[in-house]
C-alpha cells in the first residue's frame, strides 16, 4: 500500500505522542507538579533536584512566633522549615486555615515547609498521644489547604508515632496511612518518620523501607530518620544512610542535635555525611525547648541575634546550613 510523507509524518506524530505521553521519572512514576522521588533523590516542581537545610520550630506551641521565626532562618541561610502542628488532642488545633496560613508564610519568605503532626510522639508511651491512623484522618479533614500546595509543602504525616512494644505495627501502619492519603488526593511528597522515638533502634524502617516506598502509587515518599544518642559516631551514621543511598531510596535527617538525653551526638558526622550524600538534614530547633532540653535551642528566647552554641555549630560551622543551603527553584524570579 502505498503512504505519502504527509501521511508518514501524521502516524510519526501519533506515534510519538502515544509513547511519550504524560512524562515519567525513572521510578516509573509520572511526574507531578510538586515535589517528586527519582532515584532516591528529592526534586522541585522544576524539575530540580533539592537538598533541604533548615530547622524545626513547634508551631504547635508557639504560633505567634512562627512569622518572624520563618523570616529569621531565611535570613541566615535556610531552604526549609519543619513546622509541627497540632490535631487538637495535645494542643490547640491547627485547623485549615491556619496550615494554609502558615504555608502562605513559607511562601512569602522563599522557604519550603514540612508540615508534620506532633500529637502522635511517643503513641504507645505517652497516654496523651495518638495514634498515626489519627494524623491521617487530621491531614484528610484539611486537605483543602494542601492541595494546590505540592510546590512549597511537604507532609510529614507523624511525628515519632511508634515506640516500645507497638513497632512492629509501623510497616503496615504506614503502608496503609500513605494509600489512605492517596485516595484523598493527597499527591504531595509524603515523609514517614522512623520508629523508636525516631531513631529506629529496631532497624524496622531500614529493613522494610523498600516495601513501604513500592505501596505508595506516586511513589513519593522520603524516610525521615531522628539522629540522637543512637547516633553517636561517625560509624552509625555512615552505615545507617548508606543502606539507603545504596538501595535508592531517598532519606532525610529531619531532627538531630549535638546531644541529647540518650548521649552524645556525632552532630559532625550527620553534616558531614548529609553534605557529601546531598542528603536533606533538619536540625532541632530554633526556640522554645522545654528547661530539661533547653540547651537544643539554637537562639535565646526566638531572638535571632542571640546565637546560642548549637546554632552557630549548626547555621555558621563546617557543613552548616549558611554554606551548603540552596534555594528552591521554584522561587526563582
Amino acid at each position: 500500500m502505498r503512504t505519502t510523507i504527509a501521511g508518514t509524518l501524521l502516524v510519526t506524530v501519533v506515534v510519538s505522542i502515544v509513547l511519550v505521553g504524560e512524562p515519567h521519572h525513572s521510578n516509573g512514576a509520572p511526574r507531578r507538579p510538586g515535589f517528586q522521588v527519582d532515584n532516591g533523590r528529592l526534586y522541585d516542581a522544576d524539575d530540580n533536584e533539592f537538598v533541604m537545610r533548615g530547622v524545626g520550630h513547634s508551631h504547635a506551641t508557639y504560633p505567634e512566633r512562627t512569622a518572624r521565626m520563618l523570616s529569621d532562618v531565611k535570613a541566615m541561610g535556610a531552604n526549609t522549615v519543619r513546622v509541627e502542628l497540632s490535631t487538637g488532642a495535645v494542643a490547640k488545633r491547627d485547623d485549615a486555615a491556619d496550615v494554609a496560613h502558615v504555608i502562605a508564610l513559607c511562601r512569602r519568605n522563599r522557604l519550603i515547609c514540612v508540615l508534620v503532626v506532633h500529637d502522635t510522639t511517643g503513641w504507645g508511651f505517652r497516654r496523651e498521644a495518638i495514634p498515626q491512623a489519627r494524623a491521617v484522618d487530621y491531614w484528610i479533614s484539611i486537605r483543602k489547604a494542601l492541595i494546590g500546595q505540592e510546590k512549597y509543602a511537604i507532609i510529614d504525616v507523624a511525628n515519632e508515632p511508634y515506640v516500645l512494644d507497638n513497632v512492629q505495627r509501623w510497616p503496615g501502619d504506614t503502608m496503609d496511612s500513605i494509600r489512605r492519603l492517596r485516595r484523598a488526593g493527597i499527591r504531595h511528597t509524603l515523609m514517614v518518620d522512623a520508629p523508636d522515638w525516631g531513631q529506629d533502634l529496631s532497624f524496622t524502617m531500614r529493613d522494610h523501607a523498600a516495601g513501604v516506598f513500592a505501596a505508595d502509587p506516586e511513589r513519593n515518599t522520603v524516610f525521615s530518620i531522628h539522629m540522637y544518642g543512637a547516633f553517636f559516631r561517625a560509624t552509625n551514621v555512615h552505615d545507617y544512610l548508606g543502606r539507603y543511598i545504596r538501595a535508592r531510596l531517598p532519606v532525610a535527617v529531619t531532627e538531630f542535635a549535638y546531644t541529647h538525653h540518650d548521649g552524645d551526638v556525632d552532630e559532625d558526622a550527620i553534616m558531614s555525611e548529609a553534605q557529601a550524600h546531598r542528603i536533606g538534614y533538619l536540625a532541632w530547633s530554633w526556640s522554645g525547648n522545654s528547661g530539661d532540653v533547653s540547651n537544643l535551642d539554637m537562639v535565646t528566647q526566638f531572638n535571632a541575634k542571640s546565637l546560642t552554641w548549637w546554632g552557630q555549630r549548626a547555621f555558621n560551622g563546617p557543613n552548616g546550613i549558611r554554606r551548603t543551603s540552596r534555594e528552591a527553584t521554584v522561587y526563582a524570579p
